[in-house]
This record gives structure tokens, C-alpha cells and sequence, in this order.
């Protein structure tokens, strides 16, 4: 296995990524400046304690209680209580895939030194990731800012030997863990369950996993497209390389490229229906697949940006000796991307869905069977094929689309209104992975659709190499339909497979 060090340089979304897969493992930097910037850090706020220094969240209470002033004595308890009475969340568990995600991104940012938090911490979360021993984390109970206050804290709370994580693959209390291994739970210095938990982890990696879903999307989409141009007897010149020169947005110009390399032009010459402009859902495809790839760099941006930041509150400045008071726990870039990419991958799903109306239609697919059945003649009266599924997939876009109103401008004044303007990252990020999973239900659908329309038109012998190796990844999961029969568990492998899509795409697309 792969080893990612966190702590010297950027991680990117695919390192997330693929730690949340455990396809790699992580490791710290061995190098002594990063080690020694780590305990600057530790031994500043150290010495600021010696000397009665007043540090927020360290000598004081948290949010509006910052100035009830902590006994010397009770520092050290502080964190503990922080941890503790943040424990109220509720709502479906994140899955093990997203709960690694989040432990990397937090261990990414404390690891920039800017946290004033220990090497004992860093290796731990470390141990976690490696170990898998990780946190589960309910996915409700965030603004966005103070950071992802309530969920992290079930990253502090594992840390000390409270709450329960994913080992083994069950649920168990964190304490029999470290008992069955001999280990005692990490006692929190003064400010790291503060570090811990006032960030923006929690949305971050949300948003990596998003977004890497989000590209599994626009490569089936496209593929789609382009079977359904072929099934439907489409006009391939909609592609034309010079027509989408004169409308220079480069993703929308490499989607419709892509089309044009997957379209097999002597298959397009013989089997052209009279209709000389298709459909806006065929036409107009590159137009809307291209708005997610041409968002692409600027989402990657501000996801990566997050993902590399320190952003919990105070900053302990390990060179210049300094604690710097801010805001960095706002999740405004996430909350942004988010609410931009369910808006993208909705049009998607939306635009999967006109194509499938004129699949199973038969006053509009150019002589496919109708709901595009597989049945003989003599059984067709009793045979529906697609047809629930086509309300299947009008329901999955409805609520694609409903899901799609912005969480960023729902702010709410809380906490005694010191936390009077907020994120919504966090909800704005489960919004967008809900509205994946929508669309992922759509485009499996579409899938078999598609090949089975492409079967019915005998044109499965002369795909372009592409679209002829997704057609075989799709069949690895799905029978062609003949008689009518539940098509659920087909659908659902097909959704669970998506992330393996990539595997095609590396060897076949441009």
C-alpha cells in the first residue's frame, strides 16, 4: 500500500480520496524542521500558560463564554468538557468511507503547525487511519462555523476513550478497542480539543468525495448521451468542432469532442433519422455536461484551498510566536462550491431524464419497441419493459432538483448570537451528496436503458471502443430485458459500482 505523508506538502482531493478508500495509508514527515515547528508550537502555548497569558479557549470559556475566566487548575479539564458537552449529534451515522475522510483532513490541517497541538496527537490520528479505528461521526448538528463544532467532536471524543467507532467492521466502544490493544486514550493538552474540533473537516471532505463523484457523472453522462444519439437516430453534427469554436468554454468544447470521437460516423450516415435538429436533451448536451467540467478547476480550488488551510480558532503562530484570533473555521468556499455543485449535478440528472422520456416513448424513438421492451411479438401485450422504471427515474430528478435551494443563505444567529453569521458548509455539502446519490440512480437507469435501446437497434457491433467498453461494464451487472422482471438489486449494483468508473475512464477517455 501507498504511503501519503501529511504535514510538508498539499494534499489533494484524490489523496483524500484515496485514503478514505484505504488505498493508501498516511504517515508524518520524519524531518526535523517539521518536527521542531510542530513543538514550537506547543512549547509558545506552554509558556504562555507558565506566564498567566490569556488564550482563548485555553484560559477561557468557548464562543459567548470567552470571558469567564478558567482557574489555573481546571486548564487541563477544559478540553474534555468541549468535547463532551458538543456530543449531541444526531441523524444517520457518516459511513466509514466519509468518517476516514474526515480524520485525514483534520490531521491535514493540524498538521501544518499552526495549531499549536502535539506530535502525541498527530500520531494518534494517524494510528486511527492506519489501524482503521475511526470515529462515527453523526452527520447532524453543524452551521459551518464555528466549524464543524458538533461532528468533530466525535474525533476528540474516540482520541480520550469516549464514543464509539467503526472496528473491525462493527460498531464497538473506543475503550474496548484500546483495551483489546493495550493502549490508554489520549489525555487532550489545554488547547487541542479546540483544534480538533473548530474547523471545517468535516464539509472538506465531504466535498472531496462529492467531487470526485461528480467527474464519475459527467464521464457516464457523456457516455450516455452518446449511445442515446445512437439508439435515437440523432444528427452528430450538433458536435460540429467548428460550431463549438464559436462558444469558447473549454470543458463544454471537450465534451462535445468527446462526442464526436464516440460517435461512429458511418454508423451515424445510415441510421439518421430525417429530423434535422434533435431534441435540446441530445442537441444541447455538451452545454450542460460542460458547465460542471468548466466549474471544475475553480471547485477543485476552493476544496483544495480548504483542505490545505489551519482553520480553527486561535492560530498559534509557531514562528513569529504569536496567538492570532480569527475566523478561519468559516466554511464559505465549501458552502459555495456545494450549493454550486448540486445545482450542476441536478441539470444533470434532469437532462438523463429527458433523454430516458424519449427512449421509452415511441412517438419520439425513431422505432424503438415501446418502455423498450425486449419482448417477441407474441408476448408484447403483456410486457412493459421500462416503464416504472421511467417513473423511477421522473421521481429520483424531482427530488434531485428539490434538494437544490441553497443552504449558504439559510444563515442562523446561534450561541448567545457570537456565532451570529454562518456557513451552512456543512449542510450545504449533505445536500450535494444527496443529490448524487439522486443522480446516480438516474444514470444507472439510463444505463441499462441505453444499452438495452443500442441492443434493440442492432448496433452492438459497432460502437466505438469507448462507448463499446461501457456498454461491457454495464452488462457485468445487467441482463438485457426481455420479459419483465424487478430491475431494483441491477439498478442498485450499477449505483454501487460508479466509483470504479474511473478505471475505465483511464484506460479509454481522452
Amino acid at each position: 500500500m501507498q504511503v501519503l505523508v501529511v504535514g510538508e506538502t498539499p494534499l489533494s482531493i484524490e489523496d483524500v480520496v484515496a485514503v478514505a478508500r484505504q488505498e493508501k495509508s498516511v504517515a508524518l514527515p520524519a524531518s526535523i524542521e517539521w518536527r521542531d515547528l510542530i513543538q514550537r508550537g506547543a512549547d509558545f502555548l506552554d509558556q504562555l500558560l507558565q506566564d498567566e497569558g490569556v488564550i482563548y479557549g485555553v484560559t477561557t470559556g468557548y464562543g459567548d463564554s470567552c470571558l469567564v475566566e478558567i482557574p489555573a487548575h481546571q486548564v487541563n479539564e477544559l478540553p474534555l468538557h468541549l468535547s463532551r458537552f458538543h456530543g449531541c449529534g444526531l441523524g444517520q451515522n457518516l459511513d466509514l468511507i466519509t468518517a476516514r475522510a474526515v480524520v485525514v483532513t483534520r490531521l491535514c490541517s493540524l498538521a501544518r503547525g499552526y495549531s499549536g497541538v502535539s506530535h502525541a496527537l498527530l500520531e494518534r490520528l494517524v494510528w486511527m487511519l492506519n489501524e482503521n479505528v475511526i470515529p462515527v461521526i453523526p452527520s447532524e448538528g453543524s452551521v459551518g462555523a464555528s466549524g464543524d463544532l458538533t461532528p468533530l467532536s466525535y474525533i476528540a471524543g474516540a482520541l480520550v476513550g469516549e464514543r464509539d467507532v467503526y472496528y473491525q467492521g462493527q460498531i464497538a466502544p473506543v475503550s474496548s478497542v484500546y483495551a483489546e490493544k493495550g493502549m490508554q486514550p489520549l489525555v487532550l493538552r489545554p488547547k487541542e480539543g479546540l483544534a480538533l474540533m473548530n474547523g471545517t473537516a468535516v464539509m472538506t471532505a465531504i466535498a472531496c468525495l462529492n467531487y470526485k463523484k461528480a467527474e464519475q457523472i459527467s464521464l457516464a453522462s457523456t457516455c450516455i448521451t452518446a449511445l442515446n444519439v445512437l439508439a435515437l437516430e440523432g444528427n452528430p453534427s450538433h458536435f460540429d468542432e467548428v460550431l463549438f469554436a464559436q462558444k469558447p468554454h473549454p470543458g463544454q468544447q471537450n465534451i462535445a469532442a468527446q462526442l464526436r470521437d464516440w460517435l461512429n460516423s458511418e454508423v451515424q450516415t445510415e441510421h439518421q433519422s430525417s429530423r434535422l435538429q434533435d431534441r435540446y436533451s441530445l442537441r444541447c448536451a455538451p452545454h450542460i455536461i460542460g458547465v460542471l467540467e468548466d466549474s471544475k478547476p475553480w471547485l477543485r480550488q476552493f476544496i483544495e484551498n480548504e483542505l490545505n488551510s489551519s482553520n480553527d480558532n486561535p492560530l498559534i503562530d509557531p514562528v513569529n510566536l504569536r496567538v492570532l484570533h480569527g475566523g478561519h473555521f468559516y466554511g464559505g468556499h465549501i458552502a459555495q462550491a456545494m450549493d454550486s455543485l448540486k445545482i450542476m449535478i441536478a441539470n444533470i440528472a434532469d437532462l438523463m431524464d429527458r433523454q430516458f422520456a424519449q427512449l421509452v416513448d415511441y412517438k419520439m424513438n425513431n422505432g424503438l419497441p415501446r418502455n423498450l421492451t425486449g419482448a417477441t411479438a407474441e408476448r408484447l401485450p403483456l410486457n412493459h419493459g421500462f416503464k416504472a422504471v421511467q417513473i423511477g427515474v421522473s421521481a429520483w430528478t424531482a427530488e434531485a432538483l428539490k434538494q437544490t435551494l441553497s443552504a449558504s443563505i439559510f444563515s442562523r444567529s446561534t450561541e448567545c448570537h457570537n456565532q451570529d453569521k454562518v456557513s451552512m458548509g456543512t449542510i450545504a455539502a449533505r445536500d450535494a451528496s444527496r443529490v448524487i446519490v439522486l443522480t446516480e440512480q438516474v444514470i444507472a437507469a439510463l444505463c441499462c436503458a441505453s444499452v438495452q435501446a443500442i441492443h434493440l437497434k442492432g448496433l452492438d457491433g459497432q460502437l466505438a471502443e469507448v462507448l463499446a467498453a461501457f456498454k461491457v461494464w454495464v452488462l457485468q451487472t445487467f441482463d438485457y430485458v426481455v420479459e419483465d422482471r424487478p430491475l431494483q438489486h441491477e439498478l442498485q449494483q450499477l449505483v454501487d459500482r460508479f466509483e470504479n468508473l474511473e478505471l475505465l475512464s483511464s484506460d479509454l477517455v481522452r
